[in-house]
């Protein structure tokens, strides 16, 4: 009895839920055409100027590599390095894949609960039972459209962690382009450099066996041309790693490693970018901070969707058909006589869960730390994302500022001061000693001004990545010399 109230109790519910049906199937998402990139394709087109491709089949990757090997053709640019990284690199295509991942629980979360077949077949004796049901999850069909919503705002954030994936690939593939470049203008530098020591260490060699170079001084000038060959070593090194580096980002093997550079780092800007409204822009811009509010969006949903669900967790509709057979056998005066009872019943059957022991409070509770605990993610973003544009303008003008001054005084001054030396020492007035100190300091400062220039383009794309997303810039590979160390004990021989 109580049952069959409680039928009537929901019998509005329960066509609410059905005659609801037909909307809901209409309204289920389907697969988008370009595998939900339509987010990274549009900021990667506003934002750096080049387009995304999801490579999915044999032709899709034959095209990606006509376009690759029409760039390596020439000397790679930063341009041309970020769109050969953004075609080839695997880890950027495994995003993709985890993005359609994402359309998929999207699109299973817009469609309405499956239903459950059951078929039970008892016998024994002369009796049979065959029972059928359907069931389905009524609670589930009426939340359907607010559980679809909620999908959406993960999806849409998943687009946008998809979009932030491409800005910090083409940020990193800068950083490393850059840093490459100047290691390899630092090898150029010191192969001349010692190249002219050499000739000087043999012109000092043939002084000393002429008896006008005493050994101390011949000692210096050929430990000079030993030092400036360990750095081109070193050098060398690194030029190698960075190129490794390099190759990695832009996601090549085979022969399109073999890969052209320019000879040396593009000049200084004639001007610079303006500060003003730079915490405004990053705060519009920066897709990781849309993605973290759109995943507030999701909680927000997800929290009125707990609370109204509190007190009925779930309710399961069920449809029965049950057959039942029974065969009865008389024998009266020797005559046997067999008879069948048959009964078919239908009939619907409703369950539901109610939290009895705490009434939806722990459900509730979650849902409402962890609402907070997305609203300070959001919250701290913000800040941080003002302080980091702030920093990054910071170190993009400073370095701008190191680097003029290293290309306007510093180089020319240490020119000037060795050309001087040189021709003192010519007319005999200063010694070997001072000689090797002036061309050591001016090694040191085309060193440090090929590095200034380097930082200053490593920071002019931090500094686009700080307003529009792409992760803070990366470790430094360390291209000075250590020759001032080394000159130590001379700078005072004479």
């Amino acid at each position: 009895m109580y049952r069959l109230r409680a039928l009537r109790r929901f019998r509005p519910i329960l066509f609410a839920g059905v005659s609801s049906l037909p909307l809901v199937l209409a309204g289920c998402a389907s697969f988008s055409p370009d595998a939900g990139l339509s987010i990274a394709q549009t900021v990667t087109r506003e934002e750096i100027g080049k387009d995304v491709v999801k490579t999915t089949s044999d032709a899709d990757a034959a095209l990606a590599q006509m376009r690759v090997e029409s760039q390596l053709k020439k000397p790679l640019t930063p341009d041309s390095a970020v769109q050969i990284a953004l075609l080839k690199n695997r880890g950027l295509q495994a995003a993709f894949n985890d993005l359609g991942v994402s359309e998929a629980a999207y699109v299973e979360a817009t469609l309405p609960p499956r239903p459950i077949f059951v078929l039970s077949r008892l016998s024994g004796g002369l009796e049979l039972e065959i029972e059928r049901q359907i069931l389905i999850g009524l609670f589930e069909l009426a939340t359907l459209p607010a559980r679809a919503a909620i999908a959406e705002q993960r999806f849409r954030a998943a687009q946008f962690r998809t979009a932030e994936a491409v800005l910090r690939l083409a940020a990193e593939t800068r950083r490393q382009y850059y840093q490459a470049i100047a290691v390899n203008q630092q090898v150029a530098f010191l192969e001349q450099a010692l190249a002219t020591a050499e000739a000087t260490s043999q012109l000092a060699q043939q002084l000393g066996e002429s008896g006008a170079l005493n050994k101390l001084e011949q000692a210096r000038e050929h430990a000079f041309y030993v030092e400036l060959g360990a750095q081109l070593a070193r050098a060398r090194i690194d030029q190698k790693v960075a190129r490794e580096r390099l190759t990695r980002q832009l996601g090549l093997w085979g022969r399109d490693i073999d890969f052209r550079l320019p000879n040396a780092l593009p000049p200084l800007p004639a001007s610079l970018a303006s500060a003003k409204d730079i915490e405004r822009q990053a705060l519009e811009r920066r897709v990781d901070l849309q993605a973290l509010r759109t995943d507030l969006n999701a909680v927000a949903g997800q929290y009125g969707l707990t609370n109204a669900t509190r007190f009925i967790s779930d309710i399961e509709l069920a449809g029965l058909s049950k057959y039942d057979r029974k065969t009865f056998i008389n024998v009266d005066d020797g005559k046997t006589e067999v008879t069948r009872d048959k009964l078919n019943r239908r009939g619907l059957e409703i369950a539901f869960q109610i939290p009895i022991y705490d009434f939806g409070a722990t459900g509730v509770r979650n849902a409402e730390e962890t609402y907070m605990a997305a609203a300070n993610r959001v919250a701290e973003r913000a800040v941080n994302i003002r302080s980091e544009a702030r920093e990054a303008y910071s170190r993009y003008r400073g370095h701008y500022d190191l680097a003029r001054l290293y290309q306007s005084r510093v180089v020319p001054l240490r020119q000037t001061i060795q050309d001087e030396s040189l021709l003192q020492y010519s007319g005999m007035l200063v010694d070997v000693s001072q000689l090797i100190i002036d061309a050591r300091a001016r090694i040191l400062s085309n060193v440090d001004a090929i590095n200034a220039r380097r930082d200053f383009w490593i920071a002019s794309t931090d500094l686009k990545a700080a307003l529009v997303g792409g992760g803070s810039g990366g470790s430094e590979i360390g291209g000075g010399t250590s020759l001032a160390a080394a000159g130590g004990d001379s700078s005072g021989g004479h």
